[in-house]
Parts: C-alpha cells; sequence; structure tokens
C-alpha cells in the first residue's frame, strides 16, 4: 500500500517551478533589454544594482555571484567610461564603485526598459508588496 502523496510537499514542489519559472522569465526579459543597449546581461545587472556607491563585495552580493565575477563585469563597464572605481572613504583596502554620469544616464534607460512588459508588470503595487513579503519570508538568509 502506498501513502497518499503530502500536500505540503506538492505545494512546495509547485511553489519551487514557479519561482523558476519566473527566474527564467526576467532573466530573458533582462537579456532583451540588455542587447536593445549593447549590453551583457552580467553587466546591466550590475548597473540595474548599482544604487549608489558601493564595493565590490557589496556589488556581488546584489548580483548573486562571486566577487571575481563582478570585477570582471566591472572591468569591462570601467572600459566603457560608465563605472569608475574610487577611494572608499573609510576603509583604505576597498575601492567605491561609482557610474559616471554617462553610467548613470545608461542605467536610467535600463530602468525605463526594464519596466516595459516586466514579467512582474501585470501585478498592483499591493500584488508585488505581498509577493516581495513572502520571498522575503521564504529566503534563507545566512
Amino acid at each position: 500500500m502506498t501513502t497518499p502523496p503530502d500536500p505540503h510537499a506538492i505545494a512546495e514542489r509547485e511553489i519551487c517551478g514557479l519561482v523558476d519559472a519566473l527566474a527564467r522569465q526576467i532573466a530573458d526579459h533582462v537579456r532583451v533589454r540588455a542587447v536593445a543597449l549593447d549590453l551583457t546581461p552580467a553587466q546591466a545587472t550590475a548597473l540595474r544594482e548599482m544604487t549608489g556607491p558601493m564595493t565590490m563585495r557589496e556589488l556581488a552580493e546584489r548580483m548573486s555571484c562571486e566577487p571575481s565575477n563582478a570585477t570582471f563585469v566591472i572591468d569591462k563597464l570601467e572600459k566603457l567610461g560608465l563605472v569608475e572605481r574610487r577611494a572608499h572613504p573609510t576603509d583604505r583596502r576597498a575601492k567605491h564603485l561609482i557610474l559616471t554620469a554617462e553610467g548613470a544616464a545608461l542605467r536610467e534607460r535600463l530602468l525605463e526598459l526594464l519596466a516595459q512588459d516586466s514579467p512582474l508588470g501585470g501585478l498592483t503595487s499591493e500584488q508585488q508588496r505581498a509577493l516581495q513579503d513572502l520571498l522575503e519570508q521564504a529566503v534563507i538568509r545566512p
């Protein structure tokens, strides 16, 4: 005799599938918008996440990647004149990443493009906030 499937396990599997599908949709959305601006998806993600001066480690955390990968991306953005490395105000060992005027303008254009036909665009502000709250509760933080 087999045991009936656990409804909680079924629901969890379905939720994981939906989160994975949403993540793929978002990644595809970013990729298309990045190409429109002659950026790689990683470069677009870095620009999107640069909300102000930050260290490479902070950016890597926001990008969900290793600092060495973020360094590679920032090297390319720096060569394009979009990002500068400056002395950190309180840590002599660290550098602050700062958007140049051109980088800030491109970031604004990117954000405008990302807002168009976003996979989350069909949700109301209230629904987006509820989804954010639920995801924040579900994310296991170290």
